[in-house]
């Protein structure tokens, strides 16, 4: 135990606990293990008075000096295994051993099982004898300088380095018809690359990763590997499976996150000062929120203008506090309704956060960001020799400016004008929301002024105006969301030859009332 008295003042404390415990016996294999301080007196302490949110305790400079008012766990080390006597059973080694030889005649059929077997599924088709064969010179290799474990841990390694398990590639169809580039052209004469309908095997594959991140079930492969992905209705029921599966919700942790940029969050760190209130529990809250949230629409199979307008959304106690939602306890995230104001993409705070700076909202980041994510419009460079935002200054004749009113003197600059009279106006109509996400009515002790019109002459104010505006446009954010989710299903980028696809691909889904599912489909 340690009572410290830390003055506040100091610049920089450095303290150092050592705790002796004794060796603690854990099973082999996957553990969940932690660690915590635990209260061994009565009586209040400062943080259940002031709340840890209203403390430095998560932010830089916290971390940094180690100016906190709890005592809490920075590092925890796990040393170990102690006294080694053999080797434990685990699920990884029980899932690559799926036989034992117990004599010399055995170890080579043996091996080829295991080998074939990790082979097939990491190259994600059936091996053929020349894999087979290729890898088995591996085994021999490890076998002959030690074991029989060995052997087949030489084998696993070439497996994993080998470009079919690194690298999708992806083949044709033994009977596909190969298109020749010039001998087929679009109607503006632009000569289309070299086409071949994909394989069975070739189709799982991508529609695996597409769905789940990872390689084909033992379901999908068989029907792959029968050729019977391709007939009526079977790629609809593989799909609709699929969807239904846990695993689909990488199209949340990885699609919806590249797309919506949410890896930002993690690198902004509004000013502790301002927003003492603001930590890294927030903001990992504020993305959980957001995949959630884009779960949901994929496993609801809701129309993705939800994405812009839904009322509801998934929060925890600390979420609800932040954005006023009363009568919500506890850190587990549970479905709750929204204001108007917080509807859709544009009211979460993983958005509003990504798109701030440490100390002041930025209307030009918002507004790009929906320029280039929803809208796929993304401005030109500013010009050279322009001063920043933060040149200009925050005050005028003894007078506090807003973000707004420090805008408007930037844009006095006419190389500035063009392109901020087209950025502006979307993001100061998200202006009542502070850095954090937070609801505010001033800014700088002055009103927040939302009003603006946009780049068609179309009057908005405040989110709701924004939404109708974008909504008015809805052709072009649906058209922006199938070539980005294009790009994450194919791998690769859409080019201009992608386009009639792009649009058949919505026109479709508009007849299902833009279904989710009719995305994925097409």
């Amino acid at each position: 135990k340690a009572l410290l008295d830390i003055d506040p003042k100091m610049a920089e404390v450095t303290t150092s606990l050592t705790l002796k415990t004794p060796l603690v016996h854990v099973n082999a294999g996957p553990q969940h293990i932690a660690a915590a301080f635990i209260q061994h007196f009565e009586g209040p302490v400062n943080d259940l008075i002031a709340p840890i949110d209203h403390t430095l305790a998560d932010t830089q400079i916290g971390v940094a000096y180690g100016i906190t008012t709890l005592p809490h766990l920075k590092d925890l080390t796990i040393v170990g295994p102690q006294h080694v006597t053999g080797i434990s059973t685990t699920p990884s080694r029980e899932k690559i051993f799926v036989c034992r030889p117990t004599s010399a005649n055995e170890e080579a059929p043996c091996a080829s099982k295991i080998v074939g077997r990790l082979a097939a599924q990491a190259f994600r088709r059936p091996v053929t004898r020349r894999d087979l064969d290729a890898l088995m010179r591996f085994y021999a290799e490890g076998r002959k300088e030690r074991d029989f474990e060995s052997g087949i841990a030489g084998a696993l390694e070439a497996i994993l380095a080998s470009p079919q398990f690194v690298f999708r590639l992806e083949s044709g169809a033994a009977t596909a018809r190969v298109v020749e580039p010039n001998s087929v052209r679009s109607p503006k004469g632009l000569a289309l690359p070299a086409s071949e309908r994909l394989s069975n095997v070739a189709l799982a594959s991508r529609l695996s990763f597409f769905l789940w991140a990872t390689g084909p079930d033992a379901e999908l492969q068989k029907i792959a590997e029968q050729g019977r992905l391709t007939a009526p209705g079977a790629l609809e029921h593989q799909v609709a499976r699929m969807l239904a599966d846990p695993r689909a919700a990488s199209l949340s942790t990885r699609f919806a996150a590249q797309w919506l940029r949410l890896g930002d969050v993690e690198g902004m760190l509004p000013d502790a000062v301002q927003y003492p209130y603001y930590d890294h529990t927030l903001g990992d809250a504020f993305v959980r929120e957001t995949e959630l949230f884009f779960d949901s629409i994929v496993r609801d199979d809701h129309s993705v203008l939800d994405l812009l307008t839904a009322d509801y959304s998934y929060v925890n106690e600390r979420i609800a506090r932040h954005y006023g939602i009363p009568n919500v306890t506890g850190p587990e995230f549970r479905r709750v309704a929204l204001p108007e104001t917080r509807r859709g993409l544009l009211g979460q705070g993983s958005i509003l956060v990504l798109t701030s700076v440490a100390d002041r909202t930025s209307p030009v980041m918002r507004g790009k960001w929906i320029m280039e994510v929803l809208l796929g419009s993304p401005p030109p460079p500013p010009p050279p020799n322009v001063p920043a935002l933060e040149a200009t200054n925050a005050s005028s004749g003894g007078k506090l400016l807003s973000t707004r009113e420090r805008m408007e003197e930037h844009r006095k600059n006419p190389a500035c004008v063009s392109c901020h009279r087209v950025i502006d106006p979307l993001g100061l109509a998200l202006d009542n929301f502070d850095v954090t996400g937070k609801w505010r009515i001033k800014d700088n002790e002055v009103p927040v002024d939302s009003a603006g019109v946009m780049y068609d002459g179309t009057k908005i104010e405040g989110p709701a105006g924004l939404r109708a505006g974008l909504l008015k446009h809805q052709d072009v954010f649906l058209q922006t969301f199938t070539e980005n989710l294009m790009t994450y299903a194919l791998g690769r980028r859409v080019e201009p030859y992608d386009m009639p696809m792009v649009r058949a691909i919505v026109k479709q889904a508009s007849k299902a009332d833009l279904h989710f599912s009719s995305f994925i489909l097409g």
